[in-house]
């Protein structure tokens, strides 16, 4: 796992990187087509609608008359030649402006802006839209389209040989054609954040699996030494037991049996914590509540640590001012909570240990605190405390064994009784831990 989960990380990052580049490519690629295909649409239905107004234009006569005249034999004069109505003669800015909608919808161009004018040969203006101008001038953003208006069949439609002239302009030309993708651009963004995301959710997994199977190692490993020791030391209790100088000996008899009561507790205890384990891994505690007398349990918890606080030359100071402390409870998991945070004071603290357990009442809930003056938890270990498996650094407190499962199951206690915990703790200064338990309905009668 070692080995392997940086060679994962490598391969799936220049993957990512990988298919970044393309899209970026096939997104450049895409935008010159689409400019073209763009290009080519315009055209058509500029080409389209030029010819529709060349040919209306030309089903009627002009009433005006051209400039030039001719005699005949009455000596009157006449004119040479009816030429064919203009388009603003034929139709209304808003009749080409119909008609230019309809030939960029046929051509699936509908959402695309665009501003027109129709000229004749000496650049004086037919027609004209509100915006036109301003867009005509701005070559850089906005496309130009110049479209003779004749016949389907004329050369050169797009040239000037035609008497007049269809001007189409679309303004920002590049951002609309970047508008025309913007689904495709979307569906290809949201597509590599789910890639991204897939590939941070695996890359978490993989650690969080490399992290809890290096944790499982050590729980094993501290399990094995928990165990051996309690054993080795009762094994040797026993056979002690089995001299008959010891036999004869009371007091020596009494020395060693109490040993192998000792190991045999501190062996219980290490079952419990694996039983906890169980019990966290359903996630669940079949509670059986009754009525305690919170005051009398803590101090039947302190009477169980005796010898290990007195090997550290230490003293518990009861403050029990709950004078209400009846509370119903699950005895054995509170009983449980309450020895794991003790445990914890001690095993975290430097000789001469000083813990304090007080209690308060109000009507609406009961709080129970445990203070020691230990080695204390920087904010890091304070935030993941109740994690399961984690345990804190000791520094220079050693040999402090432990399953790490103490404090999340502290947590789920505590939770299960619909209570809070808090923790306070500082470096070198020691740490507090609050637990709050609310006194529902069941608890006050």
């Amino acid at each position: 796992m070692k080995k392997t989960l940086p060679i994962i990380v490598i391969l799936t990052t220049l993957s990512l990187l990988g298919l970044l580049i393309l899209q970026a490519s096939w997104l450049k690629d895409l935008l010159v087509i689409r400019r073209g295909q763009l290009n080519n649409k315009i055209n058509e239905a500029g080409v389209s609608v030029a010819v529709e107004l060349y040919n209306a234009s030309a089903t009627a006569p002009s009433l005006k008359v051209k400039p030039s005249f001719g005699f005949n034999r009455f000596g009157s004069s006449i004119p040479m030649l009816l030429s064919p109505p203009t388009v603003d003669e034929k139709f209304k800015l808003e009749d080409v402006h119909e008609r230019l909608e309809k030939a960029f919808k046929k051509e699936e161009l509908q959402n695309i802006k665009f501003e027109f004018a129709v000229i004749n040969n000496n650049e004086d203006f037919e027609m004209k839209s509100s915006n036109f101008e301003d867009a005509y001038w701005d070559t850089v953003s906005n496309k130009r389209l110049f479209v003779g208006i004749g016949p389907e069949s004329a050369a050169d439609l797009q040239g000037f040989s035609t008497p007049e002239h269809l001007i189409i302009i679309v303004p920002d030309f590049t951002k609309q054609v970047w508008g025309s993708l913007r689904w495709i651009i979307v569906g290809a963004g949201a597509f590599m954040l789910v890639i991204i995301a897939a590939f941070f959710v695996t890359l978490r997994t993989l650690f969080n699996q490399k992290k809890l199977a290096e944790i499982k190692s050590d729980f094993i490993n501290n399990m094995t030494h928990e165990f051996k020791t309690p054993i080795a030391t009762i094994s040797l209790a026993v056979d002690a037991l089995k001299n008959e100088k010891v036999q004869n000996d009371k007091e020596k008899l009494n020395y060693f049996t109490g040993i192998i009561k000792e190991e045999s507790k501190r062996m219980n205890r290490h079952v419990e914590s694996i039983l906890q384990a169980a019990l966290q891994e359903k996630q669940e505690l079949q509670l059986k509540l009754s009525l305690v007398h919170i005051n009398e349990m803590i101090a039947q918890i302190i009477d169980t640590f005796v010898l290990q606080i007195d090997d550290k030359n230490g003293e518990v100071e009861l403050k029990l001012n709950a004078k209400d402390d009846l509370l119903k409870v699950d005895t054995i998991h509170f009983t449980n909570m309450l020895s794991n945070l003790i445990d914890n004071a001690i095993k975290y603290s430097h000789d001469n240990v000083r813990i304090i357990v007080a209690t308060q009442a109000t009507q609406s809930k009961l709080t129970i605190s445990v203070q020691d003056n230990g080695i204390g938890m920087s904010k890091e270990n304070t935030k993941r405390i109740f994690e399961k498996f984690y345990r804190v650094h000791t520094g220079n407190v050693h040999n402090v064994k432990g399953f790490g499962l103490g404090m999340s199951y502290v947590k789920m206690v505590v939770d299960s009784h619909k209570g809070k915990i808090k923790v306070d703790s500082a470096l070198g200064k020691g740490t507090t831990f609050v637990i709050e338990i609310p006194r529902t309905i069941e608890n006050t009668n």
